[in-house]
């Protein structure tokens, strides 16, 4: 895993270590590892330790849609720093971000927009 740019760090503003992510999520930092290669999240190094964005983790779980958009952009052969920076990029068709319009439980919309990536 590649240190994320400034940039991106700061598109993604609020970010998780890999133990708050953990806490977060009732579960253990191998898990939230795990969840991160099965692309249910992504993950970077900020300061030389594995980071979640905040935005990925509402109320102990990863919002509905998440997983599906995170593994189209992987399809689609986006590196994991672009998925990070596609998520959080105003895109005024949504409006908004995409994740904040996946926390707004309108991850299907998301989808066709990264599901577009691919052709």
């Amino acid at each position: 895993m590649t240190p994320i740019d400034r940039d991106t760090d700061e598109l993604v503003g609020e970010w998780l270590t890999l133990r708050e992510a953990a806490t977060a999520l009732n579960v253990s930092p191998n898990r939230v590892r795990q969840m991160i290669r099965d692309h249910k999240l992504l993950g970077a190094l900020r300061e030389g330790e594995l980071s979640i964005p905040a935005a990925f983790i509402v109320d102990g779980h990863t919002p509905k849609g998440l997983q599906g958009a995170l593994t189209l952009l992987a399809d689609s052969g986006f590196t994991p720093e672009q998925a990070l920076r596609w998520m959080f990029t105003p895109d005024d068709s949504l409006p908004g971000t995409p994740i904040e319009a996946i926390r707004a439980n309108r991850g299907t919309e998301v989808r066709r927009r990264a599901q577009a990536l691919l052709l």
